[in-house]
């Protein structure tokens, strides 16, 4: 029996599913982080006192900074997700950069947005 060379159009269709749905939460995530970053709630230090109101604004400052790198991380895993999304449309979507090779089901449901194979990962 030939090795199969690309997923069938009903497997792309449950893996367009997963990716659809992971990138609604990724995107909602990336919302609520941007509003942590903007401080739409505001919540602020000008109704603390003003002993307390330099180490609020330090946390604040450390806060807003951690915000912004997972806002970064979640823009990155959007672009990856959305980039899925094109090679399920195109039919390549579950085939190894490296190896040419099917990506194993089971890599794809854990990390949709996945281009290498295990063992293409684990030479890398």
């Amino acid at each position: 029996m030939a090795e199969k060379k690309r997923y069938s159009d009903e497997e792309l269709a449950e893996f367009k599913e997963i990716i659809l749905e992971k990138l609604a939460k990724a995107k909602a995530d990336l919302k609520l982080l941007k509003d942590t970053i903007s401080h739409s709630d505001n919540n602020d230090t000008h109704d603390t006192s003003p002993t307390f109101k330099i180490m609020e604004e330090g946390a604040d400052v450390y806060s807003k900074e951690q915000a912004g790198q997972l806002a970064v991380r979640q823009e990155k895993f959007i672009k990856h997700l959305e980039a899925a999304l094109v090679r399920i449309e195109n039919k390549t979507y579950g085939i190894c950069r490296e190896t040419g090779k099917l990506i194993s089901k089971e890599r794809l449901r854990a990390v949709p947005h996945a281009t290498l194979s295990i063992d293409a990962k684990i030479r890398q």
